[in-house]
């Protein structure tokens, strides 16, 4: 039931329920308090309101935001609150008294002040945000960029502003109580001069050197700084905030680039929620501003979505534009028609240029280029399990969908019976649970099947941590744990948040620290290492968090078994056995025949019957009859393993740079002869061109030979891995 009303009432917990209860009640209890009347009331009903108001704002509510569409927003709940407390002196005998006509006064004359307070705050808003927003470029030695008011002025400032009444609502309460006209005035006095103060104060802050340069100041050093940085390669994206994470997962691919890199985004949340790199990132909202930006040197644009804003940049002739996605699965998202507005797309393996062939989309075979996926450099293959601990099971189930679809997670029907079949394993092995990080947010039994499978695990920890007979090394993980402390504490210092909330600010400022970016990611992988030496090589683990990394988790483990998702598809890169659960029970021949991620995975019923095939292939990899599979399987979705994704991410970026580069020789050759430029001006232009096509064959030979032995490998595809796939996430 409470679930319920926190879904209706759109609130995140049922803290947050239970202040909008109160806050909805408060009002109705204010005006019975001040018709009655009674003072003490009025006080307890006025605090309650205050606070679960307050707190409601803290939290971000969403109810927050629905109030004020149906005319109940803050300024109009204070104002209201203000005139219950007139209305209670009137009921108390106070309207002839001066209090009454100072109080009447004062809060008029306070609501008058909110349209300065909110006009200047917009226009200081409005003046401090650039055209662009950038990271990691320079642009504080072209253009002066003044600091910001104080965060204390702008931060929630109308809520701050609103709540400078209380001096006033208390002072006059006072009196009410005391008869004492002295509280009702101070508290008056107090509230106007505060009031009037704030608006003051942030006067300057709109005019002459307390404001940035206009926008087109500003371009123009956009331009400075790119016509002296010469871009070659450009990923472009565009999309909501909760797709950052297409984007994410190309920074560290971007920073190995070869050539020049930038980063072009489109929307400012975007930019608020990408995470640290060392590539120059310019955002620009608006699409004129793109289309007049200085992007002469860039030969290959990068996408990572299809999108509409797309266009604004596709629109450029003198670069190759190249879909990349963000993912690699069997999802309808990996065939878009739209596709084929790009020179090339570039998939990770032979399965990707399958799924275009088939769905008939209309890109051209010639047109795809296969580049493995660079983001899977992380992930180790397999070795065998280490002779001095046993072997590992990760069990991730990805979460319970939106549809309620019994096919999404095995969690619900399954879960249960994979954990408890690991923890009594015999000869036993160790079990790493770790669940998606959305996991119970839909489902009620996806959340109690969560909490169940976490109490199994930390129950069968405990019988194992009580067998003298495992080895145990308690100095060593004392050790661990106390490096693990000093890695987190350093961290925490070199990460701590510098956030300025203001764009101007972190525009000027937003200049990597490119040994403390070094350090970060260094201190990363030592805490991982620290991490799995801080506990016991058998002791079963529940994963949660963003720490340690999935990835992290694949390397220490010796087998997995999940859903059908983007996990599935990444572990196939470490080349370890694997189970999927069939949740639907549609049978393991349907089941394969329509996710080619699972063709060499151990296919579990919800009874986890089959879970000893699973743990056979780890104990004797000798006796694994998927091996190959795994291997053929692995080299059909993402590539060979040489040459490593990254040089083919490289080779095929400076391959298509050179393509641009010849189109646009030859465009200039044209427009030299079609001036009448001269014969000498012809034969020059025809020289170029020439030199520029033979370099481009040149390079297209090169890469061709390097990827002779992977397409020899993948040519001997098994037909089936050529069918069309069904609803694998990516």
């Amino acid at each position: 039931m409470i679930s319920t009303a926190i879904r209706v009432a759109r609130v995140g917990s049922a803290a947050e329920l239970a202040a909008a209860v109160l806050l909805t009640l408060g009002f109705p209890a204010l005006m019975a308090a001040a018709l009655v009347p009674s003072v003490p009331a009025f006080v307890v009903a006025a605090a309650v309101t205050y606070l679960a108001d307050h707190y409601l704002h803290h939290k971000g509510s969403y109810l927050i935001n629905r109030l004020s569409k149906v005319r109940a927003g803050v300024s109009i709940r204070f104002l209201i609150r203000e005139l219950l407390l007139v209305l209670l002196l009137a009921r108390l005998g106070l309207s002839e008294s001066a209090v009454f006509y100072a109080a009447v006064a004062c809060f008029t004359a306070f609501y008058g002040l909110q349209a300065p307070h909110g006009a200047l705050i917009t226009l200081i808003r409005n003046r401090r945000r650039l055209p662009v927003a950038t990271r990691n470029v320079d642009l504080a030695s072209r253009i002066r960029i003044p600091d910001a008011p104080p965060r204390v002025l702008l931060h929630r400032s109308t809520e701050k502003m609103l709540h400078l009444d209380l001096f006033a609502v208390v002072g006059i309460l006072l009196t009410a109580g005391t008869d004492n006209d002295v509280f009702g005035w101070i508290g008056i006095v107090a509230t106007l001069a505060l009031g009037l103060a704030y608006v003051l104060v942030l006067a300057p802050y709109v005019r002459g050197d307390r404001i940035p340069p206009n926008a087109e100041k500003v371009l123009a050093a956009v331009d400075d700084w790119l016509r002296a940085y010469r871009p070659g390669t450009v990923l472009y994206f565009s999309g909501s905030k909760d797709s950052v994470y297409q984007v994410n997962m190309w920074l560290e691919t971007m920073e190995q680039s070869d050539s020049t890199p930038l980063i072009v985004l489109r929307e400012r949340t975007i930019l608020e929620r990408l995470a640290p790199t060392t590539v120059p990132v310019i955002c620009v909202p608006g699409g004129v501003h793109l289309m007049n930006m200085d992007l002469s040197t860039v030969r290959v644009a990068l996408y990572a979505a299809n999108v509409g804003k797309n266009i604004h940049l596709l629109r450029v002739p003198t670069m190759k534009h190249v879909f990349i996605g963000h993912g690699d699965s069997d999802k309808l998202a990996s065939v878009n028609p739209f596709s084929k507005v790009y020179d090339e797309v570039w998939t990770a393996g032979r399965a990707g240029r399958d799924r275009y062939a088939i769905a008939d989309v209309g890109v051209r075979d010639e047109d795809i280029v296969e580049v493995g996926r660079p983001q899977l450099a992380p992930i180790r293959t397999w070795q065998g399990v280490p002779e001095d601990r046993m072997p590992t099971m990760l069990y991730a189930p990805t979460w319970e969908g939106w549809d309620d679809n019994p096919g999404n997670t095995s969690l619900v029907l399954a879960g249960e019976n994979i954990v408890r079949a690991l923890v009594k394993a015999d000869p036993p092995v160790r079990v790493l649970y770790k669940p998606h990080p959305f996991t119970g947010t839909v489902s009620a039994a996806a959340k109690a099947a969560h909490q169940r499978i976490t109490a199994l695990v930390e129950q069968a920890t405990a019988e194992r941590a009580a067998d003298t007979g495992l080895a145990a090394d308690p100095d060593g993980q004392v050790r661990a744990q106390e490096e693990l402390a000093r890695i987190e504490a350093r961290l925490t210092e070199l990460t701590g948040s510098t956030d300025t909330h203001d764009e101007a600010e972190a525009t000027r400022d937003g200049l990597v620290d490119v040994d403390r970016h070094q350090e970060i990611a260094r201190l990363r992988t030592e805490w991982n290492d620290t991490y799995w030496r801080s506990f016991p090589d058998w002791e079963h683990r529940v994963v949660t968090g963003a720490e340690p990394h999935l990835y992290d988790c694949f390397n220490i483990s010796d087998a997995m078994v999940s859903d059908i998702s983007s996990v599935v598809s990444d572990f196939i890169a470490s080349g370890k056995p694997y189970a999927v659960t069939d949740s639907a029970a549609i049978g393991a021949e349907e089941f394969k025949r329509q996710n080619t991620a699972v063709r060499a995975a151990v296919i579990l019923s919800n009874a986890a019957d089959e879970l000893g095939e699973l743990l056979d292939a780890v104990r004797d990899p000798s006796e694994d009859p998927l091996a190959e599979e795994r291997a053929e399987l692995k080299r059909y979705l993402i590539g060979p393993d040489e040459p490593k994704s990254i040089d083919r991410f490289n080779g095929a970026v400076a391959d298509l740079a050179l393509k641009a580069e010849t189109r646009n020789l030859g465009q200039s050759a044209r427009a030299a002869e079609e001036m009448g430029a001269g014969t000498d001006a012809d034969v020059a232009a025809d020289l170029a061109v020439d030199a520029a096509v033979d370099a481009a064959e040149g390079a297209a030979a090169d890469a061709a030979a390097d990827a002779a032995g992977a397409e020899t490998e993948m040519a001997d595809v098994v037909p089936g891995q050529h069918e069309t796939s069904g609803p694998a996430a990516g």
